[in-house]
């Protein structure tokens, strides 16, 4: 059995085959399954997520930046014509049980968008490290994220420092930002993610990343999926709700898994995750 799947979870159970994403999310922090949906299904996010950035624009709060020309908006479920069809990806499904056990809980939908204009971020990690993490080694959640484009060198790609999920010290600005002193290692293991329309990529959050310059007219738009295992608390800087009759038509596999109130009416979220390191972008 694989060392890190998540206590009396066996993969000969799992709807997919997951191992090897396990083992590269504990080697590297990231894993992906190409070709995961098809490019149509992509488009129909990037309509979803363009509605909700514009109206997101519209009101204070609606969207926090996360360096120059760059956002992120927190939205409902609801908004995303293809959430179920996410959430209950055999895949998607079988590596949160592989990580994160049986009980994990969907904490966050959103996305980001660099703009025209996006500079390189900060080299960083979403959270401080969580101490089941500094003392044992093991995941506690999970960054899905689904690009809406087919992604180019000039559109600003993510790049990621693989194997960095482990780095940590006293030195890191509110446990998140590397001293710049530091900057030559995130340099030298940097690989820059170039991914398709229908790709879906995991993440530990933990492992050291940044967006980089978006030199092209288009915006690069991914939604994000946040998920839990039973220690964390990363749904505390968010705000999911689902009205009553979205709630009735969600299969009851992905029901168990939804942590987040049933209300009547939606409000729209106002954003409360703010990375103040971001919001100035960096060299």
């Amino acid at each position: 059995m694989n060392a890190h799947l998540f206590p009396g979870i066996d993969s000969s159970a799992l709807d997919a085959e997951v191992t090897a994403d396990v083992e590269a999310l504990y080697s590297d922090g990231i894993t992906a399954r190409k070709g995961a949906f098809s490019a149509d299904w992509a488009d129909t996010l990037r309509e979803d997520i363009d509605l909700a950035f514009e109206e997101a624009l519209s009101r204070p709060g609606g969207a926090v930046g996360r360096g120059p020309n760059r956002y992120y908006v927190e939205i409902h479920p609801e908004q995303i014509r293809g959430f179920v069809d996410l959430v209950d990806h055999s895949w998607v499904r079988s590596l949160c049980t592989a990580v994160l056990g049986p009980d994990y809980r969907i904490v966050e939908v959103g996305f980001d968008v660099p703009l025209e204009g996006a500079v390189n971020q900060p080299w960083h990690r979403d959270f401080p490290m969580p101490e089941e993490t500094r003392r044992e080694r093991r995941l506690t959640s999970l960054a899905f994220n689904v690009t809406t484009v087919d992604t180019t060198e000039d559109m600003g790609p993510f790049e990621i420092a693989p194997g960095t999920q482990w780095d940590d010290g006293p030195e890191f600005e509110h446990g998140m930002f590397p001293p710049k002193s530091q900057y030559h290692r995130y340099v030298e293991r940097a690989v820059r993610k170039y991914p398709q329309r229908g790709d879906v990529s995991a993440r530990t959050a933990l492992t050291i990343h940044r967006g980089t310059t978006n030199r092209s007219a288009q915006p690069r738009p991914v939604l994000v999926l946040g998920v839990d295992g039973p220690e964390a608390h990363n749904g505390e800087r968010h705000d999911l709700a689902v009205t009553r009759g979205f709630w009735e038509r969600l299969p009851e596999r992905v029901r168990r898994h939804l942590d987040c109130p049933v209300v009547d009416q939606l409000v729209p979220v106002t954003q409360k995750h703010t990375i103040e390191g971001l919001v100035m972008g960096d060299a």
